[in-house]
């Protein structure tokens, strides 16, 4: 008799996401969530996430998109990825968005670009242990965590990381202060 494979836990919907897009090989939509008795079902090519509305309710209360406590589903690598990732295309709309300004839509691409990316540096952060100065390597456990740890150890470091994350701030600051 085949066991079941148990379905993965997000804290967030956009953990959960962000796990589906880094995840599902097949080009597949998302579907919307589906609301059960306790958790949002977030489906996408085949692969399903449920997402607790307790976790989906406290990550907003304490202001963390990708949720509170440590990711199980995400490595620190893929973390430090996905920032980049974002930070790609926020500084993309940002160019657009200085020859076409004015397109609220844009603006706010520009801006949820850049606080994606520096949020999800601030996940790749919370796997240093307190008192430590890097990510531990038992911390990656995905082929393109393991990947990014071994092409730049560097950005493992608490010191770059919050470089990073400061920068991806100022960033945005300057993107607000200069069009808001």
């Amino acid at each position: 008799m085949e066991q079941a494979v148990p379905i993965p836990y997000a804290r967030t919907l956009a953990e959960a996401r962000l796990y589906l897009a880094l995840t599902v090989d097949e080009a597949g939509q998302e579907e919307p969530p589906v609301e059960g008795p306790e958790a949002w079902t977030v489906r996408s090519g085949g692969v399903e996430v449920l997402v607790p509305y307790a976790s989906e309710a406290e990550a907003r209360d304490e202001g963390e998109r990708f949720g509170v406590g440590l990711s199980e589903l995400i490595d620190p690598g893929q973390w430090r990825l996905a920032g980049a990732g974002y930070a790609r295309r926020a500084l993309v709309d940002d160019l657009e968005y200085t020859e076409e300004p004015g397109d609220e839509r844009l603006f706010q691409r520009v801006v949820s670009g850049w606080e994606a990316a520096r949020d999800a540096l601030g996940e790749a952060l919370k796997f240093i242990p307190p008192g430590e100065d890097e990510v531990p390597a038992e911390a990656f456990w995905t082929e393109a965590g393991l990947a990014a740890r071994e092409a730049e150890p560097e950005c493992f470091l608490r010191d770059r990381l919050a470089e990073d994350i400061a920068f991806y701030q100022q960033n945005l600051d300057d993107f607000r202060r200069l069009n808001g």
